[in-house]
């Protein structure tokens, strides 16, 4: 499927979503339905607060259990646009046993090593809750069923200690991926900093190598993740502060240009990230110029589709608007 075939497909069922929504209809699918299958559900709220977390994910935690892992992209330093603190604060603090966790990181950065990522975290003001470094100790192998480019991706090794995974993630633009939703969350953000990034971004050539099958090393980094963790995983994208640049980029980041949207949760990691980038390519062409020629010009919608290959969930979803 090409860029411009996936565009025409998203605008027009995009339009419907959206449409609905403003309606306050609650339309059946994003997207058109394919045969009597059950479709998952991806619960949506306008109200970004930790109130609005709270109310999408005692929706979808119901198999989140024991030591919980809540993998957050915490950021550079200082960087303007990750998830305020207080509203992640207020949202761990109803998750029993739970830890933010994160992993150190393969490009220059404060955060390529552990000392420094500790010092980010406080910088950033990620001091109310334990924040695990998972790869602190090295890192393990797990495997990844199916896999074409990986059969096995390095994670950072404290990864064995939890029961679940909480994935909350902001949803926004990327360098490299065209966009970073729940998928680049565990797939990059697992992965251990010194072998498994490399594992995924490297084409065996290039260590920065980009476009579709960058997006393909990718699913399947974060596919080793959700067979991991099984059912016990789910998925929030919080669609804020939404810039074509990821929190990666810290202050360098572009101001965001598209508006904010609010929350999606599921328990289908595919269904999440479909649902944003459908919110996305639904707005006026103003709003969504900048944030949707990041994602077709880097071949992100590749990301979904191979998703759908690998048997990772469905793009075909109920929208439930609370």
């Amino acid at each position: 499927m090409t860029g411009h075939m996936s565009r025409r497909r998203f605008l027009q069922s995009s339009a419907f979503v959206m449409g609905a929504l403003a309606a306050g209809m609650l339309p059946k699918s994003g997207l058109a339905a394919e045969g009597a299958l059950q479709k998952p559900k991806v619960f949506f709220t306008r109200d970004i607060s930790a109130e609005g977390l709270l109310n999408v994910y005692k929706r979808i935690n119901r198999e989140i259990y024991g030591k919980t892992a809540i993998k957050l992209h915490t950021g550079e330093p200082h960087g303007p646009n990750i998830l305020p603190r207080e509203m992640v604060k207020a949202f761990q603090q109803n998750i029993p046993n739970s830890a933010i966790v994160e992993c150190n990181v393969l490009y220059s950065s404060p955060r390529q090593t552990t000392d420094g990522h500790r010092k980010t975290l406080k910088a950033n003001g990620w001091t109310f809750c334990p924040v695990d470094i998972m790869d602190e100790d090295g890192d393990v192998n797990l495997p990844i069923p199916g896999g074409k480019w990986l059969k096995e991706v390095a994670v950072g090794k404290h990864i064995l200690n939890y029961d679940s995974m909480v994935v909350l993630t902001h949803f926004k633009g990327h360098t490299m991926g065209g966009f970073g939703g729940s998928l680049k969350n565990i797939s990059i953000g697992c992965a251990s900093g010194k072998v498994g990034k490399a594992q995924i971004h490297s084409d065996g050539t290039n260590l920065w190598a980009g476009g579709p099958l960058f997006m393909e090393r990718m699913v399947e980094g974060g596919k080793a993740i959700t067979n991991h963790f099984g059912p016990h995983i789910t998925y929030i994208n919080v669609l804020r502060n939404m810039s074509v640049d990821c929190d990666c980029a810290g202050t360098s980041a572009e101001a965001p240009t598209t508006p904010d949207l609010g929350i999606l949760a599921s328990t289908d990691i595919l269904a999440v990230d479909q649902a944003s980038v459908d919110m996305v390519y639904a707005l006026p062409e103003t709003q969504r110029r900048a944030l949707v020629e990041r994602i077709e010009s880097r071949s992100g919608l590749r990301q979904l589709e191979y998703m759908k290959i690998q048997g990772m969930g469905s793009n075909h979803y109920e929208l439930v608007a609370l």
